[in-house]
């Protein structure tokens, strides 16, 4: 597995208000369904996990290694904070950020929609899907190609509500048109361990990435080499 640094140019504008709204009974009764799920089947809280021995640490997520995975840190220029981090396997990516969220609701249905809202600004298309993690996004983004022709590039979106947080997945390349390219990252996204930690934090405030911290004695079969920096995807930006 390699790991490389990349940079982002534009600011995460992720903290915004929390919307207030009512909980009925039947929306309570699918969010606890829904929360059960993912328990079993993943993303993980580090609460449901024994040890996190084995995993690369980013600080709030923790990655299972796998042969030929890349991972990409995307910083922010202004602040150089690291706000997303990419996974790169075979010809496609899923870039991931984690939120935090309220106790009571999700974000998943709010952020679906501000999505859709910023991709039809940008001239693009969206369409809802069903898939193994709920209710996804396929966003279709107006794109110039070398030779100046216009086209589409096509990202798919999922997103997972755990225990006072929120992940969000962006696949790219062949991942956001074929279910089975996607299926080694699917795996891998299932994997995934959030920290969200206890200090208190406005919903929708990204939680803290960073490098991994060098570990003392024989590096570890999977451990992450070092690329030169470069630039991350800039699907980022939207939503």
């Amino acid at each position: 597995m390699v790991f490389g640094r990349g940079k982002k140019a534009k600011k995460e504008a992720a903290s915004e208000p929390e919307d207030v709204r009512e909980d009925g009974a039947a929306e309570s009764a699918n969010a606890a369904t829904a929360e059960s799920g993912r328990s079993v089947t993943g993303p993980f809280d580090v609460s449901e996990i024994s040890s996190r021995d084995g995993y690369v640490d980013l600080g709030a997520l923790l990655i299972a290694p796998r042969e030929g995975l890349q991972l990409r840190l995307e910083v922010e220029e202004a602040t150089q904070r690291v706000v997303a981090v990419t996974m790169d396997l075979d010809a496609s990516s899923l870039q991931l950020q984690a939120f935090a969220a309220p106790r009571s609701e999700g974000l998943w249905d709010e952020i679906r929609e501000q999505i859709g809202q910023s991709v039809g600004g940008q001239g693009g298309q969206v369409e809802e899907i069903q898939g193994d993690f709920g209710t996804e996004l396929v966003a279709k983004l107006p794109s110039s190609a070398s030779d100046g022709s216009q086209g589409y590039r096509v990202a798919r979106f999922i997103g997972v509500d755990g225990p006072r947080w929120f992940l969000r997945g962006v696949f790219g390349g062949e991942a956001a048109l074929n279910r089975d390219a996607a299926a080694g990252l699917e795996e891998l996204f299932r994997k995934i361990v959030v920290i969200r930690g206890d200090n208190p934090m406005p919903p929708r405030d990204l939680l803290q990435l960073r490098l991994p911290k060098d570990a003392p004695g024989p590096v570890p079969p999977g451990t992450p080499e070092f690329e030169q920096p470069e630039r991350g995807p800039e699907i980022t930006q939207i939503g």
